[in-house]
């Protein structure tokens, strides 16, 4: 006999209510992906290093006006609330006091044993949700992968992916969509 198990899907107002209420203890790194909670990958010290070289390469790029997001929460929409490696967003901290950034001009993500997930899952929800210009840092191969034009896709994890991919490497740079005029070496993006 076969038994089927049964999940509960979540929206981003529940998980946000659960949050509000302390279910989860303060170790726990969790994000709401498509209504599942997933366990975020652990921060060893390759992909810590490869979250600050962004953060510092983007603040350096996009300079005031623009919110340069460490492992904080997207809205993306009804069921997704992920944490990328780094959202870039228009704005200041306090613009986004009564609500989470839902548009974010890039995401980044640092990748290591989460690559499968960056690539499939995660690409396909930033790709649905809109997002332009998603990057995935590859530390398994040492390369940049550059996402950009969302579309549909019924094949896809969420019904949608990137049309145009790139894979750079250190030798290589890398603009911005949301900063046209800028480039950035890749090799300051990898440990």
């Amino acid at each position: 006999m076969t038994e089927t198990v049964r999940t509960k899907r979540w929206t981003r107002l529940e998980y946000e209510r659960l949050i509000d209420l302390a279910v989860f203890g303060p170790g726990e790194r969790l994000e709401l992906l498509g209504g599942q909670l997933l366990v975020r990958e652990p921060q060893g010290r390759p992909r810590a290093t490869g979250i600050r070289l962004v953060a510092g390469a983007l603040r350096a790029v996009f300079g005031s006006g623009w919110s340069i997001e460490a492992q904080l929460p997207v809205a993306l929409d009804e069921e997704s609330e992920p944490e990328p490696d780094i959202a870039v967003v228009v704005g200041e901290p306090r613009d986004y006091l009564g609500a989470h950034p839902s548009h974010p001009a890039l995401v980044v993500e640092v990748a290591l044993a989460s690559l499968a997930l960056d690539r499939g899952g995660k690409a396909s929800l930033y790709a649905r949700a809109g997002v332009a210009d998603y990057w995935i840092v590859n530390l398994v191969d040492h390369v940049l992968e550059v996402y950009r034009e969302p579309v549909a896709d019924p094949d896809a994890a969420y019904g949608w992916r990137y049309a145009s991919t790139a894979s750079l490497r250190r030798d290589d740079s890398v603009t911005p969509l949301a900063l046209p005029g800028s480039a950035i070496p890749v090799s300051d993006l990898l440990p």
